[in-house]
């Protein structure tokens, strides 16, 4: 056992003496030599002495004898036809001289951190010199660099003198950066292409690309939407649907070790054995076979057959059945929804459904969303549900709807906006639009027009009617957006009037001056004598002021134009309000309003029929005194 304080001598490196051999695998001998010395083959180091090339044609049947090849012909070696024969085959032999490593301290290359690399063929070979590297120049600096890339291919299993015709220049290029340096240190790692081989093209094995199944990839802030399952995949004319790409032997290669790439068979498992239909057109080159759509619909599949269909039936939309169904309002896809029995829904809770047309026998559920170009809703839509079409009709509606023409059979307490809207019987709710029609009219309706109201039977109270040429959004944004570009307009004409006074007193005052100093001006003009710097000067800068003058008044013209024709605009806005009528063709029953909204100056006016009026037609009428009034009319 050890005593506390004792130590023990660390045993010297053994060195190897050196030794010349001839090998075809240096890796293997620097290994044998190593394990004769008892030490670690990373030990050891050696110098390529000599390199010998053989290449020969080898079928396998018959023996042939390897033809050595100079190095000047190794060198230049690119014909590519025997490179690329199967049956040609290259071989090296090394003369080395094995010895062990130099301490690190004298290394005079200790800094310089080069390694060899290649690609995963081993086609493309390159040398990466590392980050921090540092050399300095001796005379022989080229001379080594190309030594110590050579020793490193070799390790590497990399033909020497063969592919490589432009290590040289690569050599050559670092060397005269590090004379012209004297002491050079790499900021950056650098990469350079030291030999290139014959990449080989890999083979294509076939395969069928069903387009029309891709989905949209998700952010990693996105949600998966289990509901949308895909149960109707849409396409556009123009899509491709399929493809199938045709499988394509390889070219074959040579590596920068010498040896021979032969590319694999292609696989075939995947050929079309399916029929389209004639609005499937079909696109055939060598490469593959494309298959687009011809038109709107959707992709079906039935009887071995991909067709593209327009119109499709189902029972219900739910979350169990067929999911949301998104195939866009300008697919031509149009759906038949028949489930029509009162206790279930034909649209089920939380579907999305966007179609060109749907007809819809039953009710639509609980946060459900339906939007189209043309809609039928023969249930009744449940209070949070959306429904959105051009054309719209809902037999009992509850929810919100949107439209263009939009006609409810019965609106119990929902939301209606369009442009035409047709409510045959409104049982509480909020009705918007340029023209609104009601059948009959309960209580609790509100409802906004930008040109007409008519009520036809009036069995209700509580009801406000009321005509409101901002009802849009658009209209109201452009109006909010005229009214601040006015006040910035007025702001700005305030400022100009200021600077105009100010600039007319100075042009009124110094107009005399300005006079005679342009008299002596001339004078000394015609004379040819040259005129006092501070005449000129006062010269320029009464002309400024008149030109600056002239620039304001101009402004000043631009933006009243402007002010003017923004003001006009304002007022037209409400240029079609006393051409709007609010008309019921039945007697008031109880309390109710009618209300115009004025956009200049802006107002809001209230009329309150009495129960019992026959009093029928009520527009907006301009007083004498240029002030507003809600009255009845006669037409």
């Amino acid at each position: 056992m050890a005593l506390f304080g004792s130590s023990k001598k660390t045993p010297a490196l053994k060195k190897v003496r050196p030794t010349v051999v001839r090998t075809q695998n240096v890796a293997k001998e620097l290994f044998k030599i190593a394990k004769s010395y008892e030490m670690e083959a990373e030990l050891l180091d050696f110098n390529l002495l000599d390199v010998q090339t053989y290449t020969r044609i080898y079928d396998g049947s018959k023996e042939t004898e390897w033809e050595e090849i100079s190095t000047e012909e190794s060198r230049n070696f690119n014909d590519e036809a025997l490179l690329l024969n199967p049956h040609f085959q290259i071989k090296q032999t090394y003369e080395i001289e094995v010895f062990s490593k130099k301490p690190a301290k004298d290394d005079h290359y200790r800094d310089l951190k080069l390694a060899v690399g290649a690609n995963a063929t081993k086609c493309k070979v390159y040398l990466s010199i590392a980050q921090g590297s540092k050399v300095e120049y001796i005379p022989h600096f080229e001379e080594d660099l190309l030594g110590m890339i050579n020793t490193k291919k070799v390790r590497a299993g990399i033909l020497v003198y063969m592919f490589d015709s432009m290590v040289e220049g690569v050599a050559s290029q670092i060397s005269a950066r590090v004379r012209i340096a004297e002491k050079l240190e790499f900021e950056q790692s650098e990469t350079h292409l030291i030999a290139e081989g014959y990449e080989p093209t890999a083979t294509i094995n076939d395969a069928l690309i069903l387009h029309y199944e891709n989905t949209k990839e998700l952010n990693d802030n996105e949600r998966v939407d289990y509901a949308s399952r895909g149960f109707i995949q849409s396409v556009q004319k123009g899509d491709l649907l399929i493809e199938y790409v045709k499988a394509k032997m390889g070219k074959p290669g040579r590596n920068c070790r010498g040896e021979y790439m032969e590319p694999k068979e292609p696989v075939i498992a995947n050929e079309p054995n399916f029929k389209v239909s004639d609005n499937i057109k079909v696109v055939e080159d060598e490469d593959s076979i494309k298959y687009y759509a011809d038109e709107n619909g959707y992709i079906a599949f039935e009887d071995n057959t991909y067709v593209i269909k327009k119109d499709v039936d189902v029972d219900a939309i739910s979350f169990k059945t067929t999911g949301s169904i998104d195939s866009g309002v300008d697919s031509d896809v149009n759906i038949t929804v028949k489930e029509a029995d009162a206790i279930k829904d034909a649209i089920g809770s939380g579907m999305k459904v966007e179609v060109t047309e749907i007809e819809i026998d039953g009710n639509v559920g609980s946060n459900a969303s339906v939007v189209a170009k043309k809609a039928n809703i023969g249930g009744q839509t449940h209070k949070t549900a959306r429904i959105t079409a051009d054309e719209l009709e809902i037999n009992v509606h509850k929810g919100e709807a949107y439209g263009k023409n939009v006609h409810i059979t019965r609106l119990e307490h929902g939301v209606v906006e369009g442009e035409n809207v047709d409510v045959a019987q409104a049982l509480g709710g909020v009705i918007r639009g340029q023209e609104v029609v009601i059948g009959i009219c309960a209580s609790h309706v509100k409802a906004t027009a930008t040109r007409k109201i008519e009520i036809k039977k009036m069995l209700g109270s509580e009801n406000i009617f009321t005509i409101d040429p901002l009802l849009s959004r658009d209209v109201q944004n452009s109006v909010e957006d005229n009214e601040e570009k006015i006040k910035e307009i007025k702001l700005r004409l305030r400022e100009l009037k200021k600077e105009i006074e100010k600039y007319t007193t100075l042009v009124k005052n110094g107009t005399p001056a300005f006079l005679e100093i342009k008299k002596r001006l001339l004078h000394y003009q015609k004379n040819k004598v040259k005129m006092p710097e501070s005449f000129v000067k006062k010269y320029k800068q009464f002309q400024r002021m008149q030109e600056r003058l002239k620039e304001l008044k101009e402004e000043f013209t631009l933006k009243q134009e402007k002010l003017n024709l923004l003001t006009t605009r304002t007022a037209s806005f409400q240029d079609n309000i006393l051409d709007a009528r609010i008309i019921n063709h039945d007697k008031w029953i109880g309390y109710n309003e009618i209300k115009f909204k004025l956009v200049d100056p802006p107002m809001e006016l209230v009329y309150k029929p009495l129960e019992g009026s026959d009093d029928k037609i009520f527009g907006l009428v301009e007083l004498s005194d240029g002030d507003y009034a809600i009255r009845p009319l006669d037409e």
